[in-house]
């Protein structure tokens, strides 16, 4: 089909990546002596450049195009979710961070080798690797989607794969040369132009609704709620302070993807002020992609939308950025998915190599003779193109999934980060509270968590169980888990 852009699109489009191309060039020179400079940068990060990649990090193509959606269908509760997002914030900062800059850990699950041992370092780093790989190459796909139905106009595998390369190549632009230092400074970028974009829709529609009185009728309605008292609500306050708030502990805090860029600090003060500052910079921008599906709510209210696209099913923004947006904004919007696809992408890549190669391949080569560090910095860059390459070939193969299979790939890859959050939060928790555990118990804790959020899925068994309680089971289980394991040295 032909493209929906316009010469102005293109002319956007072309400016965003000769912006990349550029920056990529500029930000890559850094001189990168040591893996550790690698994956904590060779000269200590700003604290507000810190916070924006966090803020970036924490963004994705699906919530572009999933917080619209939210309050359109529903009202504004999900801002609750950062509200609980700065509660476990607090406690990463002043409970975890401290330790890790204690042992000048480069990645998170050095606490565990320090607390239980070798292995229980590396079976919590391959946990990370293998949801790390499902749920990035989902959200690697859900933004390649998107961008084909922009771009292309269609959905076709070899435009979506052509998308996918498109990100890719993007997010290796900065961090295969800079490391850590490049991808950090890149997402100020590409949080400036995902943030940019969101203003320019959300003023372009409340111009287009000017004979609307917005908050009088969104309130007639009851889209202006931002606290659910009830008990069984997605983001009630229960589940807020429960399990979205474990979530968050374990999103923010053991997650090499959140937390490697925090380690790249100053000090450990500096490194707790830039998380907590990256939460109160993502609230207000939340509140933007919200208010953009409040308006879409008014924007549609009076006539049927059919949010499909070739059979697939699409948010409103999309169906709205298909169908209304004018020339040169539709180009600044798929600009602003491409930045939120990209920031999510390149830190992954930096984080699966920084556990790849610092606690798995590092200790193994140096038990077998001395080498020089440059290998390793070698090794680091290597490990970030294999994992470009895995990333990228499960963001394909979530194509055919997603087409021929009953159990929904994008649902199932989504949850499994959380599913491995679970086991995590176990062992952590264990080993800053408790003296029990031991490296087998630390296994199984592991395994433990993970299975027990699977089992709790509606595709397993057949149990309806709100996804906030099943993080707070996961996490009591693999807990349990670790304490019958008896103490290391018993």
């Amino acid at each position: 089909m032909q493209s929906a852009f316009s010469t102005l699109d293109w002319i956007v489009f072309a400016s965003y990546f000769i912006l990349l191309a550029i920056t990529s060039v500029v930000l890559s020179r850094t001189k990168i002596n040591t893996s550790r400079d690698y994956f904590l940068s060779p000269h200590a990060m700003p604290i507000f450049a810190v916070a924006l990649s966090v803020l970036a990090t924490s963004q994705s193509a699906a919530t572009f195009l999933g917080a619209p959606e939210y309050s359109y269908t529903k009202d504004f509760t999900f801002i609750g979710f950062y509200f609980s997002a700065l509660l476990a914030v607090i406690f990463v900062a002043y409970v975890l961070i401290p330790k890790y800059y204690e042992m000048k850990a480069v990645t998170v699950y050095e606490l565990l080798e320090s607390r239980y041992g070798e292995s229980a370092k590396k079976q919590a780093g391959v946990m990370f690797l293998i949801g790390r790989v499902l749920a990035s190459g989902a959200r690697l796909y859900i933004g390649a989607l998107a961008i084909s139905m922009i771009i292309f106009s269609d959905i076709i595998f070899l435009h979506v794969a052509l998308s996918i390369l498109i990100l890719m190549l993007g997010a290796l632009a900065y961090t295969y040369f800079g490391g850590v230092r490049s991808v950090i400074l890149s997402d100020v970028i590409q949080a400036v132009t995902y943030i940019g974009a969101g203003v320019a829709v959300l003023i372009y529609l409340y111009y287009s609704l000017e004979h609307i009185e917005i908050i009088k009728t969104l309130s007639e309605h009851n889209k202006l709620n931002f606290i659910d008292g009830s008990l069984d609500g997605n983001f009630s306050i229960f589940t807020l302070l429960g399990g979205w708030l474990l979530l968050n502990i374990a999103a923010f805090g053991l997650d090499q993807d959140m937390t490697q860029r925090v380690l790249a600090c100053k000090n450990k003060n500096e490194a707790a002020k830039s998380l907590i500052i990256s939460i109160l910079l993502t609230i207000p921008v939340v509140l933007l992609f919200l208010a953009i599906g409040a308006l879409l709510y008014l924007f549609y209210m009076q006539g049927g939308v059919d949010q499909s696209f070739d059979g697939e099913k699409i948010t409103i923004f999309m169906y709205y950025i298909l169908n209304e947006m004018p020339d040169g904004l539709r180009g600044l919007v798929t600009v602003g998915a491409i930045a939120a696809a990209l920031s999510s992408t390149n830190s992954v890549l930096g984080a699966m190599a920084s556990i790849a190669v610092e606690d798995i391949y590092k200790p193994w080569r140096l038990k077998q003779s001395q080498i020089e560090e440059q290998h390793f910095v070698k090794a680091s860059r290597f490990a970030v193109l294999f994992f470009a390459a895995v990333l990228s070939l499960m963001a394909m193969a979530s194509y055919f999934w997603q087409r021929y299979s009953d159990l929904s790939l994008i649902s199932f890859a989504l949850g499994v980060m959380a599913f491995a959050y679970t086991g995590l939060l176990g062992v952590y928790f264990s080993a800053i509270f408790t003296s029990r555990g031991n490296e087998k118990s630390v296994f199984w804790a592991l395994f433990g968590g993970f299975v027990t959020v699977l089992a709790l899925q509606p595709y397993s068994f057949g149990i309806e169980l709100a996804f906030s309680w099943q993080i707070v089971i996961g996490t009591v289980v693999a807990f349990f888990i670790v304490q019958l394991g008896g103490a290391k040295n018993e």
